[in-house]
């Protein structure tokens, strides 16, 4: 595993932990940010709740573009072509 860190936090009396600093570069997480945290059988996944977001979004997406006849990037740009000049003309 690539960039792979092993450390251990403390839980706290009302369950905090502090992520090692090293583990929040990593994860590109600061004051103020949020995590997702995924629970699976006995092993929890941390990850930017940013990131995230974004993975969900494109799976969710996934295959959209074909659904819509949208094969090359040339369709893409005709496509933006097209709404940009709706737009405009409101």
């Amino acid at each position: 595993m690539a960039n792979m860190i092993v450390d251990n936090a403390k839980v706290m009396s009302k369950g905090q932990i502090t992520i090692p600093k090293e583990i929040r570069e990593q994860l590109g997480i600061g004051t103020g940010d949020r995590v997702t945290l995924i629970c699976e059988d006995n092993q929890v996944v941390m990850m930017n709740a940013a990131v995230y977001a974004m993975r969900m979004l494109q799976d969710g997406m996934k295959d959209e573009a074909e659904k819509s006849g949208l094969e090359t990037d040339e369709d893409i740009d005709a496509l933006v072509r097209e709404v940009r000049k709706e737009v405009e003309g409101l």
